[in-house]
Order: C-alpha cells, then sequence, then structure tokens
C-alpha cells in the first residue's frame, strides 16, 4: 500500500503554481512518482479520489498475453508442495533446467528482498517456494513492516542476450499518454530518469489512432536491438501501447523486457496499475483485484466512496475537499504533529459516510486525538455533525476531539454538538483547531 513518504521537494499544480506539500505521501489519492515524474515532468496532484488498482506480476503478464504480448511460461503456486509439480511442467523431469521462484505481492524490489530465486531441479523449488511462502518480504515500497507473501509463481527461465525497460504513463504537459524506452533494462527506471535521462526514449501516444509502427520501430531502434528482432520488438510494443490505452492503465511497464539468445524477445517482468474511476467499463479487470494486499481500513474505505489513506502519524483528521485535508496535514505538521491519516468525506457525504469515516479514524490504535475540520460549501456542517454524534454513540470515544465548522447550516452544525452532551473541544479557525488538537494529544499521551 502507500508509502507515508514525502514529495519532494517541488509539485506542480494544474494551473502552474508551484506548492510543497510536505505531509503527503506517494501513490495516495495523487499521481505518484512512478505515474508522472518519471516522465521528467514535475508531480501533479489530481484533485479528487483518484486511486489505481494494482494487479500482481502474473496477472498482469496473464493480460499482456491477451494482447499477444509474449511472455515466458509460468505456474502460480499457494502451497510449496506445488512448487516441484510446476518445475517437473516446466521443464520436463526433475533437474537440468532452470526456473525462477517469484513472490508475488504488489510491491516492486522483491529480488534485492529476496523474493525472488533461481532454482535448477524440483526440490530445490519445493524449498525456496516453502522459504518465500508466509514470509514478511521488506522492499524499498513495502516500508520496514514487509509484505505476507502468499503466493508465488514458479516460471521457466531463458537465456537472456539483453535487458531493456519500455513502459507507458500519462505525460500531462502534452496531455496523452507517453511510451518510454531504455537501455537501461532491470533497475529503477526512476534512477535512470533522475541519473541520466538522456538515455529515456519517448514516443506520445495519440488515443485516438494508438501508437504507430513507425513509432515502435523508432523506440526499436533506439534500443539498439538486433534487426532480425526489429519486427518482434516494434510489435510487441504496439500491443504494449495498445493494452494501455483500451484498458485505461495509469502504467503499464515492461520491466525488463528481454532479447534472448534463441531469438525472443519477451516481457519477462511486467506491472499495470489501473485508473479506478474506469473501472466501471472493465468488471473483468475488477476481478484482479487482491484485497489481502490492501490495508484493511482502506478496503473498508472504499466501501463508502471515503477517500482513506493511513499515514503513521497520531492526529486522526476528518476533512471535505482534498484541497482542504492537504491544508489541514500540513498545519497539523507546522504545530510539531503528524497527521493519521488523509480522510476526504466529499462534497456529497451522507450520514452513513460520516459515521463509517469517524469508525475509520477511532479504529487507529496511534491516534491520539482527532480533528474534524469541516467548510460546509456543498456539505452542510449539521450534516457532518449529526454524523459525528450518531458515530460516538456506536463507537466508543477514547480519545479527545476537536471540531472546527464553518459554512452552510453552521450554527444548527454546533447546536447539535452542543446539546449532544459529547465532549468535545470547539474550534474558531484552522490554526486554532490544529493548535488545539496537538495539545489534546500532549495531554493524552
Amino acid at each position: 500500500m502507500p508509502r507515508p513518504l514525502q514529495y519532494g521537494p517541488e509539485s506542480s499544480c494544474a494551473v502552474g503554481v508551484v506548492i510543497q506539500f510536505p505531509s503527503l505521501p506517494r501513490n495516495t489519492a495523487f499521481i505518484a512518482t512512478r505515474e508522472a515524474g518519471v516522465l521528467g515532468v514535475s508531480i501533479q496532484p489530481v484533485w479528487g479520489t483518484t486511486r489505481f488498482m494494482k494487479i500482481h506480476e502474473y496477472q498482469a503478464k496473464e493480460l499482456l498475453a491477451s494482447f499477444g504480448v509474449p511472455v515466458p511460461e509460468n505456474v502460480l503456486i499457494h502451497e510449496a508442495g506445488q512448487a516441484a509439480e510446476a518445475y517437473r511442467r516446466l521443464i520436463g523431469s526433475d533437474s537440468g533446467g532452470v526456473v525462477a521462484v517469484k513472490a508475488q505481492i504488489h510491491a516492486g524490489g522483491r529480488g534485492k528482498g529476496g523474493g525472488v530465486k533461481i532454482v535448477q531441479s524440483a526440490a530445490e523449488a519445493e524449498k525456496i517456494a516453502g522459504e518465500i511462502l508466509g514470509m514478511s518480504l521488506v522492499t524499498h515500497q513495502t516500508g520496514p513492516e514487509g509484505q505476507l507473501v502468499r503466493k508465488v509463481i514458479v516460471e521457466k527461465g531463458c537465456q537472456i542476450e539483453s535487458e531493456l525497460y519500455v513502459g507507458l504513463a500519462l505525460d500531462r504537459q502534452i496531455g496523452m499518454p507517453a511510451l518510454m524506452a531504455s537501455q537501461e533494462g532491470g533497475v529503477e527506471i526512476e534512477e535512470v530518469a533522475a541519473k541520466s535521462p538522456e538515455k529515456i526514449l519517448k514516443e506520445a501516444v495519440d488515443p485516438r489512432f494508438g501508437l504507430q509502427g513507425f513509432q515502435a520501430r523508432r523506440l526499436a531502434l533506439g534500443l539498439g536491438i538486433d534487426k532480425k528482432l526489429l519486427n518482434k520488438a516494434a510489435a510487441l510494443i504496439q500491443r504494449l501501447a495498445k493494452a494501455y490505452v483500451e484498458c485505461d492503465c495509469s502504467i503499464a511497464e515492461i520491466n525488463p523486457l528481454v532479447t534472448t539468445k534463441d531469438g525472443q524477445v519477451l516481457a519477462l517482468d511486467a506491472k499495470i496499475n489501473f485508473d479506478d474511476n474506469a473501472l466501471y467499463r472493465h468488471p473483468k479487470l475488477v476481478e484482479y483485484r487482491d484485497l489481502d494486499e490492501e490495508d484493511p481500513a482502506e478496503v473498508q474505505a472504499s466501501k463508502f466512496d471515503l477517500s482513506y489513506i493511513k499515514l503513521d502519524g497520531n492526529i486522526g483528521c476528518m476533512v471535505n475537499g482534498a484541497g482542504l485535508a492537504m491544508a489541514t496535514m500540513d498545519i497539523i505538521k507546522l504545530h510539531g504533529s503528524e497527521p493519521a491519516n488523509f480522510l476526504d468525506v466529499g462534497g456529497g457525504a451522507t450520514r452513513e459516510k460520516v459515521t463509517e469515516a469517524f469508525k475509520l479514524l477511532l479504529g487507529d490504535s496511534k491516534t491520539q486525538a482527532v480533528l474534524v475540520n469541516i467548510f460546509g460549501g456543498i456539505m452542510r456542517c449539521d450534516v457532518i455533525a449529526q454524523g459525528i454524534v450518531e458515530a460516538i454513540q456506536s463507537v466508543q470515544l477514547n480519545v479527545p476531539l476537536v471540531v472546527r465548522l464553518e459554512g452552510t447550516n453552521v450554527d444548527q452544525g454546533k447546536k447539535i454538538l452542543a446539546e449532544s452532551g459529547l465532549s468535545v473541544i470547539a474550534a474558531d479557525d484552522m490554526d486554532d483547531a490544529a493548535r488545539k488538537v496537538v495539545e489534546a494529544a500532549g495531554r493524552a499521551s
């Protein structure tokens, strides 16, 4: 799930104003480095609840194969005892061939974390699968707690001649997808973009026409692919672009794309994310969603269309509107504390949504105080107030609660809270609210 790291150092909003967002995580409700920064442009927030559904490597390869992209043969397993049979199925004997045992989690850097191993016998495959299954795999994208490995693939090996990179993401400067390619395959493309941006080739992909043949061949030539494999490589690149557009992907990359000594061009590893806002058009893609890989609180939030991201701080936040939520998180940091979450209840929240949002906040054991910061425009303050009362009636309130209401029906909202009998700390403005909630958390710790 999203890592509680900071944007840095600058992010550019849609109107071109440079703003710093020191408290926001990457890969949250905003365009992540992987999605935009790799294009060599500044990261641009998406105002709203844009999210990206991730899928596993084996699922990405299955999808790409349906578009005609060549992938190595692999077998998905959930138990170590299945690995030996998978090896025999791929190699045809108990030994004598090379396969890879690869952990399947929603994070990169699996190889460096010990989640990818090369084996040369059925017995070794079973042994290694047993070591990987059930481990908490720690990578640079999982955080120190790691991610539990519940499944692995056993994949047939190949004789690699060269490792390359190809991938697509949305380039907001040109207003369309861009296909990137590099000879620096098998490494993080962000590193290449930062250290050697000249090594990244780029072609714009007009979604009306798709990636054209001449563009694909130009990229293949730029990658230094042998002329005998040029047509194969160009065809693969075009099919990747087709998959990206037709499946409404937010990112689709093959890293590494390999050429082999026996003349093949293969997607050795693949990563695909989808824009949640387009999933209504792809019901079969929704079946790829693996809830085990997502934070349970975020899964619960998604059921009520709440934009919720769990962070590592101690101040729970419930806010309406992404901009106000960001400002609230930043002012909490300004007063010396850390937000425990990003939670936007939206402009049309019902009492039910507000109640569920409150349950999420109080369900986080790290939360030492809660700040409700509402500016009532579309959202009415009395609805929020009633939601707070109902939530606390169903969930025991054991931390201080600071509420700042302003806007539509604010007097009715304050009256509901005052007559509820709840222990609520009222705040006059954002600065007052942040100061009071930080002080309350300090007293409660």
